[in-house]
């Protein structure tokens, strides 16, 4: 829609005469509602619905619905996988885009490597009027290194050599054409001792990996990335299942001043909570619990369940709704 931002105010004429909906789809690869062309956003005409890469579940043709299952089980929740860690580092290399899942592994660095270029290029201009993109270009190297960790523009400012407000810009910039996505640190009201630092994350973990330049095998590596992006991959396979499931959640992550840390916080309407944690390796111990169990004290009867989910194959109890579960639970459950 973007390449057409003239069609507004005809469409908004069209509307007022005859309200019926779903008489128009208007397509875009960036938020229609950040165009500085736009002449009228339509307010009250118009649902906007992001679409995201595919979702694992839409990639085996598995039921995707984790989050509805979770909230309706809570430590009732249970899967046995045959996958290992091998296999969750390939998924992730691969990522959503239908494009890349279909190629092999030079191709889909190719598809990536014009993927950043045209998106730069084109979207990102349509929205502002950028000339420096080599910046861009530097910036995406930076923020992949610290995909899910904590985002503070002035770090990043630092490191470039570029002003603290251009950074800020940018990284509006790159969550609008749907490059990178933050996840809002959670408090739950009480804010004393939390950390209000929101949490980096790409939309796509293909494009992240061809970032970093890992495939599978360094990422499989005792010196790749293999944590980060498995971190990555799980935040996405949730903020995904959020715009289908019936259950209306928001997700969070946390982190206290004393670096007490829960990857991912899904809170309900109602206020109820599932604290989950991402591990990559294939076994555990009940000290990778401290986080969700922290939160497990603190929100007490709002706490429904607390999930490992890790590259291992089998679902385990680890006391008081708290348990492990496979990775693939995220895209095989349903409620």
């Amino acid at each position: 829609m973007q390449r057409a931002p003239e069609l507004f105010l005809p469409i908004k004429a069209d509307v007022d005469a005859d309200p019926r909906p779903g008489r128009f789809l208007l397509t875009g690869s960036a938020q229609v509602l950040a165009l500085k062309s736009l002449p009228d956003a339509l307010p009250g005409r118009m649902e906007t619905i992001e679409l995201w890469s595919f979702s694992q579940g839409e990639i085996s043709d598995t039921p995707d619905r984790f989050i509805d299952a979770a909230f309706a089980k809570g430590i009732r929740l249970t899967h046995d996988s045959a996958l290992r860690r091998r296999d969750y580092i390939e998924r992730a290399a691969v990522g959503g885009f239908p494009e890349a899942v279909r190629r092999t592994d030079r191709r889909r660095s190719a598809f990536f490597e014009s993927y950043i270029d045209t998106l730069i290029k084109r979207d990102v201009h349509e929205i502002s009027a950028i000339e420096r993109t080599p910046q861009l270009r530097k910036l995406l190297q930076l923020l992949a290194i610290r995909s899910a960790n904590l985002l503070v523009p002035a770090t990043i400012a630092s490191e470039l050599a570029i002003h603290r407000s251009t950074i800020t810009r940018y990284l509006a910039l790159l969550e609008t054409v749907f490059l990178i996505k933050t996840i809002p640190a959670w408090s739950g009201g009480a804010t004393h001792r939390a950390i209000g630092t929101p949490k980096l994350a790409f939309v796509d973990t293909g494009l992240l990996c061809h970032l970093l330049g890992q495939g599978p095998a360094r990422l499989a590596d005792p010196g790749g990335a293999a944590g980060t992006v498995l971190e990555n991959f799980v935040l996405m396979e949730l903020a995904r299942q959020l715009t289908w499931n019936d259950e209306r959640a928001t997700l969070w992550h946390y982190r206290t001043k004393d670096k007490v840390e829960v990857d991912a916080v899904l809170e309900a309407a109602d206020g109820r909570v599932i604290g989950i944690e991402v591990k990559a390796g294939a076994t555990l111990d009940k000290h990778d619990f401290a986080g969700l169990r922290h939160l497990q004290e603190r929100l007490v009867d709002r706490f429904v369940a607390g999930f490992i989910v890790y590259t291992g194959q089998h679902s385990l109890p680890f006391g008081d709704r708290l348990r492990a579960l496979p990775i693939e639970t995220l895209w095989q459950a349903s409620p």
